[in-house]
C-alpha cells in the first residue's frame, strides 16, 4: 500500500511538471466572482494547481505540511455545481452542463439587467443575451480580464484576433463586426456598450444606439476587441479558451536617457514606419532625425544646419507664438503632404489676413477689446498651412527636404489676445481627418468664447483636408480650404459651428490617441489658477471651461461676453488632474503637458498607462483606467531618473533627487511606441527601468545590442505560479524517494 502511494505521488509530481509545458489552449476552466465581477486572471499553470490541489487534499494526511502551505493563495475561483439548470443563461457559452460561474441568484440578476435594456430587435437581443451570459462561462476570468484592467464587456473576437487563439480563424474573425451590424441601429437602455469617453458616470439610463456613441465599426471594435499583440483569447458568441496574459506590475519609476541637447516643441514619427522622427522648433524649423536603437549609446542623428524645411520667414516667433504643431498625412510616404500650425503677425505679413475670432457672429466687437501687451486685437493669427515634400522624387520616404512654399492655406483666424491659443494638429488614426486644438484666446476668457457654440476658440475642430472646396476662401463660409466631415457633432446640435468636434476647453496642450485603442482621445488642458486636467475627448463633449476649471467652479474677473450657468451644460469631468498646490504653492506655477498611453516594449510595467507631466519638470504622473471601459481613472505621481548609461549625461539640480530637465514642453511617440520627453534641455527617451535601479519583474534582459526584446505584457504572476509548482513537485519527489 505504501509503495503504491509513493508511486502515485511520484506520478503526480511528474504530471505537475508536465503542466508547465502545456499550451494555453489546454487550460482548465476558471471563473471570476460573478457577483463582485473581480478578475482572478489565472493561467494554465494556475489551473493545473487547482487540479493538483483537489487530488492532493485527498492525500493530505500523508503529505508533509510544507507541501500544502505552498499552495496558499493559489486557489482560483472554481465553477459552482448546479442543482438545477439556469433559467436565463441555460444555453449560453456552455453553461447548460452541470457547472457554471453563475448560480441561480447571479442568473436572475443577469435576466433582470437584460429586461431593463428593452431591446426590441430580436436578433440584437439574442446577441446581447449571449454577451451578458459570458459572465457565466467557466472561462470568464480570461474573457473579462484581458491585461492589467478588468472589462465590463467580454473581449469580442474581430479580424485582428491572434492566430494563436485556440479558436479557428473562421469562428473568431467576424464576431465584433456581427455585433456592430446586428445592433448598431437598435435602441438600448442602459447600454453595456456606452463608451467610457462619456466620463466617469455610469451609462445613461436613456435609450441609445451604437451609432450614437461610436463613429464606425472600426472605433467600436477598437474598444471592445483587440489586437494580436496583446490577446489570444476572445468571445466569439460560442466557445472560448484561455490565454496566459497577466497584469503588469506597477512601475516604480520612469527611467530616461538624454539623446539630444536641442529644444523642440513638437515631434512626429515618419509615416513610413521607419526609425525616423520629425522634430519641430518653436522658431519654425523642422528636422528629420534618425533615432538610435535602445541601448546602443547613440544620439539623434541629423544635420542641424540642414533642416527638412525652414518656415521661419512665415512664423511669428515669441514667447507664446511660433510653430505650434505639425502633422504628416497618413499617406505621406506616397503623397508627401504635411501640415504646419503656426502664428503670424498681420502687421508684418500680407498673407496674415484671417477673420477675427471676435466678430458679430459671436456677439463680440474687436473695438471693445483692450490691447494685450501692446498688440491690437487679432494682430496675431493662428494659421494651418499645407506643404509638399514630394518634389520630383517617386519615393517620398527618400526625400530629406521639403519646399517651404505654402501649397494651400487650410485655416486662418485672428486671436483676441496673446496667450492660450493652443495650435496642435494631428490626424485621427481611424478617420483620417485633421484635428486642430484651439485655446480660448487668453485673459480668462472674458467673452466666454469656450462656451459659445458659434466661436471656434476653446474648441477642438475636425476638418476634412482631402476634400477641399475649389472656391476662394473669401467667398465661402468656412475659415479656410477644407470640408466638414458629415458626422461632425453639428449634425446632432445645429447650434454648433460645423468645424467643432468638442468644446469647453481652456488651452488644450498636447492631445494624443491611444495607438492600441484609437477611440481613446486624451487631451491635457491647462488650467487658469488652480487646477490642471486630463480630458478624454468624445464627439460633441463639453469639458466645462469657463464654467469650471477642472472640478472647481470658476469665477471670472470680468465677463463682458456673459456667463454660462452650470446647470445649462452637461459638463464632462476630467479623468485625471492635479491642483497647483500639489506641486507648488505659487499661483500660476503649473501647466499640464499632455502625453501618451505607453505602448512600448522597453518598460512592461508602464504598458497601458497614460503618462503626463507638468511644465516645470517637477512632477510626472501615470494614469490607468480600472476597470477597462469604465471611465474610472486613477492617477499616481511617479518618480523619474536619468539612466546611468545615458548617451548625454543628464544635468542635476542641487538638493533634488530628480534630474534637471529645465521645462517640459511636450511628449512624443515614435514608430516603436517608445515615449520621448521634449524639454528645454534636450530630448529624453524612456528606457529600461533597471538602468535607473527601478525594479520591474517583467522587464526582459537586454540583448547583445542593449535593446529589450519585443514584449508587451509579460507574466510576473505566472512566474510565481511556475516557481510554486516547481517547488511543490520537487518536495513531493524528495519526500517519496527518501521516506
Amino acid at each position: 500500500m505504501e509503495m503504491r502511494l509513493r508511486l502515485l505521488l511520484l506520478l503526480l509530481s511528474l504530471l505537475s511538471l508536465s503542466f508547465l509545458l502545456l499550451p494555453a489552449s489546454l487550460a482548465f476552466p476558471l471563473c471570476t466572482d460573478a457577483s463582485q465581477f473581480t478578475s482572478l486572471h489565472f493561467t494554465s499553470i494556475s489551473c493545473s494547481l487547482q487540479c493538483m490541489l483537489k487530488i492532493i487534499h485527498l492525500l493530505g494526511p500523508w503529505l508533509p505540511a510544507a507541501c500544502l502551505s505552498l499552495l496558499a493563495g493559489a486557489t482560483p475561483g472554481a465553477p459552482v455545481v448546479l442543482n438545477a439548470t439556469l433559467k436565463f443563461c441555460a444555453t449560453a457559452t456552455g453553461t447548460a452542463n452541470s457547472s457554471s460561474c453563475c448560480d441561480a441568484t447571479a442568473d436572475a440578476a443577469l435576466s433582470k439587467q437584460f429586461d431593463a435594456m428593452k431591446v426590441a430587435d430580436t436578433a440584437c437581443a439574442a446577441v446581447i443575451k449571449s454577451i451578458l451570459c459570458a459572465k457565466c462561462s467557466p472561462y470568464s476570468a480570461e474573457l473579462f480580464d484581458t491585461g492589467p484592467k478588468i472589462r465590463t464587456i467580454p473581449f469580442l473576437c474581430n479580424s485582428t484576433s491572434s492566430s494563436a487563439s485556440a479558436q479557428s480563424k473562421e469562428t473568431t474573425q467576424d464576431y465584433c463586426k456581427n455585433v456592430w451590424e446586428t445592433c448598431k441601429d437598435v435602441s438600448i437602455t442602459n447600454s453595456p456598450f456606452q463608451p467610457s469617453l462619456q466620463g466617469s458616470a455610469p451609462p445613461p439610463s436613456s435609450p441609445s444606439k451604437l451609432t450614437d456613441a461610436w463613429q464606425s465599426e472600426t472605433d467600436f471594435c477598437a474598444s471592445f476587441g483587440g489586437t494580436p499583440s496583446d490577446q489570444s483569447v476572445c468571445f466569439s458568441g460560442d466557445t472560448v479558451s484561455f490565454n496566459t496574459t497577466q497584469p503588469s506590475p506597477s512601475p516604480k519609476g520612469i527611467c530616461l536617457e538624454r539623446i539630444d541637447n536641442g529644444s523642440y516643441l513638437s515631434m512626429a514619427p515618419h509615416p513610413d514606419g521607419s526609425n525616423r522622427i520629425f522634430l519641430g522648433s518653436q522658431a519654425g524649423k523642422i528636422w528629420l532625425a534618425t533615432v538610435p536603437e535602445q541601448g546602443s549609446g547613440g544620439t539623434l542623428q541629423f544635420e542641424e544646419a540642414s533642416p527638412f524645411v525652414d518656415l521661419t520667414d512665415q512664423v511669428h516667433f515669441d514667447s507664446a507664438f511660433g510653430l505650434m504643431g505639425m502633422a504628416f498625412h497618413p499617406n505621406f510616404a506616397t503623397n508627401g503632404r504635411f501640415f504646419a500650425s503656426y502664428n503670424c503677425d498681420r502687421t508684418k505679413s500680407p498673407s496674415c489676413a484671417g477673420r477675427c475670432a471676435c466678430n458679430s457672429d459671436v456677439d463680440c466687437d474687436p473695438s471693445n477689446i483692450v490691447p494685450d501687451n501692446g498688440a491690437q486685437p487679432c494682430q496675431y493669427q493662428v494659421v494651418v498651412s499645407e506643404y509638399s515634400a514630394k518634389g520630383s522624387s517617386t519615393n517620398v520616404s527618400e526625400v530629406t527636404s521639403a519646399d517651404p512654399s505654402e501649397v494651400r492655406r487650410i485655416f486662418t483666424m485672428g486671436l483676441p489676445y496673446t496667450t492660450d491659443h493652443g495650435g496642435q494638429v494631428l490626424f485621427g488614426p481611424t478617420d483620417g481627418y485633421l484635428y486642430l486644438m484651439m485655446g480660448d484666446g487668453g485673459k480668462g476668457d472674458p467673452f466666454n468664447f469656450a462656451q459659445n457654440k458659434k466661436s471656434l476658440l476653446g474648441k477642438i475642430m475636425r476638418l476634412d483636408i482631402d476634400s477641399t472646396p475649389t472656391s476662394d476662401i473669401s467667398n465661402i463660409s468656412l475659415w479656410g480650404n477644407y470640408s466638414i466631415p458629415k458626422d461632425n457633432p453639428y449634425t446632432d446640435d445645429n447650434e454648433l459651428e460645423p468645424e467643432i468636434w468638442a468644446l469647453g476647453l481652456r488651452n488644450p496642450w498636447r492631445c494624443s490617441f491611444d495607438s492600441e485603442r484609437p477611440s481613446y482621445f486624451y487631451c491635457g488642458d491647462t488650467g487658469q489658477d488652480r487646477y490642471e486636467e486630463v480630458d478624454l475627448i468624445s464627439k460633441g463633449g463639453n469639458y466645462g471651461w469657463r464654467v469650471l476649471e477642472g472640478p472647481l467652479v470658476y469665477h471670472p474677473l470680468s465677463s463682458p461676453g456673459g456667463n454660462t450657468s452650470l446647470n445649462s451644460i452637461n459638463a464632462i469631468p476630467p479623468i485625471m488632474g492635479y491642483s497647483h498646490s500639489d506641486i507648488n504653492k505659487n499661483i500660476g506655477s503649473a501647466a499640464i503637458m499632455g502625453g501618451y498611453v505607453y505602448r512600448g516594449s522597453t518598460d512592461p510595467c508602464l504598458y497601458g498607462r497614460y503618462l503626463y507631466a507638468d511644465l516645470y519638470a517637477l512632477a510626472m504622473w501615470t494614469g490607468t483606467e480600472t476597470p477597462e471601459s469604465s471611465g474610472n481613472y486613477t492617477s499616481t505621481l511617479i518618480p523619474f531618473s536619468c539612466s546611468k548609461d545615458s548617451p548625454i549625461p543628464c544635468d542635476t539640480a542641487a538638493g533634488s533627487p530628480l534630474p534637471s530637465l529645465g521645462y517640459i514642453y511636450s511628449f512624443g511617440e515614435d514608430n516603436n511606441k517608445d515615449i520621448y520627453v521634449l524639454t528645454s534641455k534636450g530630448v529624453y527617451r524612456v528606457v529600461r527601468p533597471s538602468l535607473c535601479s527601478y525594479t520591474c519583474p517583467t522587464e526582459k534582459a537586454a540583448t547583445n545590442n542593449g535593446t529589450t526584446p519585443p514584449s508587451s505584457k509579460a507574466s510576473a504572476a505566472g512566474l510565481n505560479d511556475q516557481m510554486r509548482m516547481l517547488l511543490l513537485s520537487v518536495i513531493i519527489m524528495f519526500w517519496v524517494l527518501v521516506r
